[in-house]
């Protein structure tokens, strides 16, 4: 894997942070990519390790379309190419609300981060895996979208991530037989900010899914929705 060049949203702390450790420690070299200068430089100090692949901190904020661009002309422009995109940044803001009380911009909000950041990530990235005839794209997503098992409450979460399986599906489809693939993983109840601290899964466990779909052989699934490396349905 030391040829092979990784984006992760999202790697400050938690999923995302255990991720990068994770493919580093594989040999990739992995952007850290954080919303906070300072954060993204001290994860990727926190994320390396002996025989590691070097990992890089850059400053990107999802929601925000120029600085895509400005991370895609960095990467390109250093490495030439991305190999592994990891869509981990995300964001919980109507847990236990309901769909009548939900305020309108906490919907907008959630679906700039959980769906439209990893859209305009893989349209700024996946034509270049395509090009070359390989490529990776994760997106981290939750059994909380899919609709075979859909409650009540967390509306916004939850259409976000059935957006985002959608994504995975059609991503999946029109990369078909160019050598990416494109999968979505359920890492289940974790430890994270987002998680609280009474969950019963470490970020390690969601990493070791994470890098496995990250890390596909030529033969491996795609448009799949994945946890512990076995499928679930939608």
């Amino acid at each position: 894997m030391t040829q092979h060049v990784a984006l992760v949203t999202g790697g400050n702390r938690g999923i995302g942070l255990a991720t990068c450790a994770r493919l580093a420690a594989s040999g990739m070299t992995v952007v850290l990519a954080a919303r906070g200068r300072e954060a993204a430089a001290r994860a990727a100090a926190r994320a390396a390790g002996p025989g590691a692949g070097p990992l890089y901190p850059v400053t990107l904020d999802v929601t925000l379309p120029r600085q895509i661009e400005r991370v895609k002309e960095r990467v390109l422009g250093r490495f030439g190419r991305l190999d592994v995109l990891v869509n981990n940044a995300g964001v919980y803001l109507d847990e236990g609300t309901s769909v009548f009380d939900v305020e309108l911009e906490v919907v907008r909000r959630t679906l700039q981060v959980n769906f439209y950041g990893p859209l305009r990530l893989v349209r700024a990235f996946v034509p270049g895996m395509v090009e070359r005839g390989y490529g990776r794209v994760v997106n981290v997503s939750s059994g909380a979208g899919q609709l075979t098992d859909m409650g009540g409450e967390a509306a916004a979460y939850r259409v976000s991530k059935t957006a985002l399986d959608a994504l995975t599906r059609i991503v999946a489809a029109e990369t078909a037989g160019t050598g990416v693939k494109v999968n979505a993983i359920c890492p289940g109840w974790v430890r994270t900010a987002m998680g609280g601290s009474d969950a019963p899964r470490d970020p390690d466990d969601a990493a070791r899914s994470i890098a496995w779909a990250a890390t596909l052989p030529e033969e491996g699934p795609t448009g799949g929705l994945f946890r512990d490396r076995e499928p679930i349905p939608w």
